[in-house]
């Protein structure tokens, strides 16, 4: 992706260097090695990588449930905000500056033409372990989205372990997983996230991991929108490092390669065939109407 020299994000903080507060997420411990464990090799793909997109990484590691609603505000040490504070720490920093100025122009353009503002969502970097709004951040949780405060946690070591752990490397396949956490936000802006967790209250598991399924292979789609309008700053195999990023982090592949079966109804993301399909569906349509998976009859 041509980026270099291009506008970067001023909703930018950086917490680099500053720790976290150093309380869980939620639920037990986290089950890493041991007799019924598991190994950090599988840690790492189920959580870091099957997680990063926006799901409690306790839920499937038998911690506590996603069904209730949005956590509540925690406290959250000082971070320094603003004129694209931690951008230029280095290359890839600059790069998610770049990705993120980028999804701002086309989610502004879009809510503009139904006559809404698009409230910009912030980027935070971290390294190791942050603070959210939503609880503590930590590296081996992947990058995410808080609904609580509106922000992106990204500890921009992940992007190795997505290349090394899963094959998946690649600019590209970093600007989406950036864009995907900005669907998320935009699902938030829009109250389809609070509409979803009510729902989800009120239901049993496997409706309420169908319903989030379709709420990640939105934001893919979501993520594959905004791909289309770079069109012009993509270099050949761009798209192919996305779809290479959207085919590792399918459920199936990825419940497959940890414990050697499938589960469908624990399914939170979808397979990987679901998740290329629905990002390729967002860049061939630049349509966020054909993002709607809520009404898609194949979900």
């Amino acid at each position: 992706m041509r980026w270099r020299g291009r506008r970067m994000s001023d909703n930018v903080e950086d917490q680099t260097g500053r720790g976290g507060m150093g309380f869980p997420m939620g639920g037990g411990r986290l089950p890493i090695g041991g007799k019924g464990g598991m190994g950090c090799g599988g840690l790492v793909i189920v959580v870091v990588l099957a997680l990063v997109f926006g799901v409690d990484p306790m839920q499937l590691l038998g911690g506590m449930s996603q069904q209730g609603g949005v956590p509540a505000q925690q406290q959250v040490p000082s971070a320094v905000p603003g004129e694209g504070q931690g951008c230029e720490r280095s290359d890839i920093h600059r790069f998610s500056c770049t990705v993120l100025a980028d999804t701002e122009d086309t989610w502004n353009r879009i809510f503009q033409q139904s006559g809404e503002d698009y409230p910009e969502p912030t980027l935070v970097f971290y390294a190791g372990q942050g603070q959210s709004g939503c609880g503590a951040a930590q590296s081996a949780t992947g990058p995410f989205y808080c609904p609580a405060d509106q922000k992106i946690y990204i500890d921009t070591s992940f992007f190795d372990q997505l290349e090394t752990q899963l094959g998946a490397g690649g600019d590209f396949a970093q600007a989406y997983v950036i864009a995907h956490e900005v669907g998320h936000h935009v699902q938030t802006v829009t109250g389809l996230s609070a509409q979803l967790r009510q729902e989800q209250a009120r239901v049993g598991k496997t409706r309420a991991n169908a319903l989030q399924v379709k709420m990640e292979l939105q934001a893919d789609c979501y993520a594959g929108l905004w791909a289309r309008t770079v069109q012009q700053q993509l270099e050949p195999g761009d798209i192919e490092e996305a779809l290479a990023a959207a085919n590792a982090i399918g459920d199936d592949r990825l419940q497959r390669q940890s414990q050697g079966y499938v589960v469908p109804d624990s399914f939170t993301h979808g397979t990987s065939a679901q998740r290329m399909s629905w990002f390729k569906r967002g860049y061939d349509t630049g349509d966020a109407e054909q993002c709607n998976t809520f009404a898609a009859r194949e979900l």
